[in-house]
C-alpha cells in the first residue's frame, strides 16, 4: 500500500512539474518572439541578443525533453505500467522514482543502457545480465 500512496504523490509532482514546464516554455517562446521583433542597436547588442536567444533555445529544448518524459510517465500511470522498468519489467525502486519521477528503467538497466551508448535491445540486455528475471 505504501508504494501505491507514493505513486499517487509522484503523480501530483509530475502534474505540477508538467504545468510549470508548459508555462515556462510558453514564456520562453513569447520572449524569443519579442527579441526578434526588436531589431535595432549595434553589432554588439545583436551578438548579445543572439547569444541569449541561443541559451533560451537550448533551455527550451531541455525543458521540452523533460516535458515529453513527464508526459510519458503520466501515460504509464494511466496504463498501470508506471514504476516498472521498461527493459526488465521489475519494479523501479521508490528512491529512484522520487529522485527522477519520470524514470523508465531501474538503475541496473540504465547502467547497461548507458554502457551500450544509448542503444538497447531488450533481449540482448536481458541475456547479458543474469540478475534479471524475465516475466
Amino acid at each position: 500500500m505504501a508504494r501505491k500512496d507514493a505513486i499517487l504523490k509522484l503523480h501530483q509532482v509530475l502534474v505540477k512539474r508538467r504545468d510549470a514546464l508548459r508555462q515556462a516554455l510558453a514564456g520562453d517562446l513569447s520572449l524569443l518572439k519579442e527579441l526578434r521583433d526588436q531589431q535595432g542597436g549595434d553589432v554588439v547588442d545583436f551578438a548579445l541578443d543572439s547569444a541569449q536567444d541561443e541559451i533560451s533555445s537550448q533551455l527550451a529544448e531541455v525543458e521540452s525533453r523533460e516535458l515529453s518524459q513527464i508526459d510519458g510517465a503520466l501515460e504509464r500511470i494511466r496504463e498501470g505500467r508506471y514504476g516498472l522498468c521498461e527493459i526488465c519489467n521489475k519494479p523501479i525502486p521508490l528512491a529512484r522514482l522520487q529522485a527522477l519521477p519520470y524514470a523508465q528503467s531501474c538503475i541496473n538497466c540504465q547502467r547497461e543502457l548507458e554502457a551500450s551508448g544509448g542503444n538497447w535491445d531488450r533481449d540482448s540486455m536481458l541475456s547479458d545480465n543474469v540478475e534479471f528475471d524475465v516475466p
